[in-house]
């Protein structure tokens, strides 16, 4: 709910809607003063105050957006339970951030549902391809620093590759051009690989068409991305990204995971069997190391990291400009996704989106960045089955149009001290 109003009204109508009794309301009303102009009339004795304070509260109860029972209204909220019970999700993480702050961080449901540990904004949850931004990332750092072409033939990195590479770039794998596909049908998730029998692999497998010519989403392509980043840094890629950025944003919770290690916090991922829920599926340790999408997040690193995309503290703006713009194909034209590096960008109803979904061992997540509104909408959530990119997308819309009320308001009633917008449902 928002509007605008005279500051002073404003804050009168908080101390108001906040008391509990006739006579506190009466209390409240006698020692405020009110603000006209430059003027300041004196406080008014209790019993002028009272009429007054009588009409005040009953104009309470028929402000739009207020429960009976005097409760602020949280559409917000009330979607995203209906949501989670009609997908029977068991937990969600929700972030609002604009302009790179939070507005609102909460946690719904349950991050383990055997022990009952509800979910909280700090709740850990598995990345999905929501990682493969961060992956980009590295590259992009990679490539400032002269490290890495874009345009160099991936033979450059791996002289042994299949002669084929030679015409694949790191753009192309960047952006799902580069002909390489995803993890074949008989893929053992449950044995414990190395890079260098990863690498065998990727290279075994023919191109799916010439790089450049198709757009085909490519898990594998996002895997040799991360050991290219260990052939040039000498790093795992993991790590790189600790160092470089995980750290310097103090995105304390972000890191590759591991099912070994005491990870406080940590949510459980599920998935639907027959409509009973079931445990995600066990997969080998080093499968859950790839760069294609295996880390461990919470929305309030997540906001961190949004804040940072405003600034030019691990890219260069033109970098990031890059990243943030489909990629177009040898023929021209922009491949079909609208895929940019590590991000998807769209329109949606004429609001320009930046966004990415990840699903991973009984976990789907979603962040959605609204550049021109500066709105983030991020939703985390410990189902296979969950679709977060849809709340995130009802979710931003709700903001939208609060935006777009108050512009509208601001227009009709125009500028003017003492004019302000609340914020109060902003935060809820």
């Amino acid at each position: 709910m928002s509007f605008v109003v005279n500051e002073d009204i404003g804050r009168l109508l908080k101390l108001l809607l906040g008391a509990a009794s006739e006579s506190r309301l009466v209390r409240a009303f006698s020692r405020y003063p009110f603000r006209k102009g430059p003027e300041m009339y004196p406080r008014r004795e209790k019993f002028v105050g009272a009429k007054l304070v009588v009409a005040l509260a009953a104009f309470s109860f028929v402000l739009p957006g207020v429960h009976a029972q005097g409760k602020p209204a949280d559409p917000v909220a009330d979607y995203v339970r209906t949501e989670m019970q009609r997908q029977h999700i068991p937990g969600v993480a929700l972030l609002i951030a604009r302009h790179g702050q939070i507005v609102r961080s909460e946690g719904f449901g349950f991050a383990n549902v055997e022990l009952q540990v509800p979910v909280k904004p700090a709740t850990i949850f598995q990345s999905g391809s929501v990682g493969k931004q961060f992956t980009a990332t590295a590259v992009m750092m990679l490539v400032e620093e002269g490290k890495v072409g874009l345009d160099d033939p991936l033979t450059k990195y791996f002289p042994d590759a299949p002669a084929a590479w030679k015409d694949v770039t790191a753009r192309e794998l960047l952006s799902h051009t580069a002909g390489f596909g995803d993890y074949p049908k008989k893929f053992d998730f449950r044995k414990d690989w190395t890079e260098g029998e990863l690498l065998k692999l990727v290279e075994g497998i023919p191109l799916a068409y010439p790089p450049g010519t198709k757009w085909e989403y490519s898990n594998l392509g996002y895997l040799t991305l991360g050991l290219l980043i260990h052939h040039v840094t000498g790093e795992f890629y993991g790590d790189f990204l600790q160092q470089r950025i995980f750290k310097p944003l103090g995105m304390e919770t972000t890191r590759i995971i591991s099912e070994a290690d005491i990870v406080p916090n940590r949510a459980a991922g599920y998935r639907l069997v027959k409509d009973e829920l079931k445990n995600q599926e066990w997969v080998a340790p080093m499968v859950n190391t790839t760069a294609d999408g295996s880390l461990y997040f919470s929305v309030l690193d997540l906001a961190k990291w949004d804040a940072a995309l405003y600034t030019e503290k691990l890219l260069k703006r033109s970098s990031l400009e890059l990243m943030w713009t489909p990629v177009k194909l040898k023929s021209g034209q922009f491949n079909k996704a609208g895929y940019g590096f590590g991000w998807f960008v769209q329109e949606q109803h004429g609001h320009h989106v930046v966004q990415h979904d990840g699903a991973w061992q009984g976990f789907k997540t979603t962040i959605a960045r609204y550049t021109d509104d500066q709105l983030t909408v991020v939703v985390l959530a410990n189902l296979a089955e969950a679709k977060p990119e849809d709340i995130a997308k009802h979710v931003a819309e709700i903001y939208l149009s609060r935006q777009e009320a108050s512009t509208r308001r601001c227009l009709i009633n125009g500028f003017g001290k003492g004019t302000v917008f609340s914020r109060a449902t902003d935060a809820q």
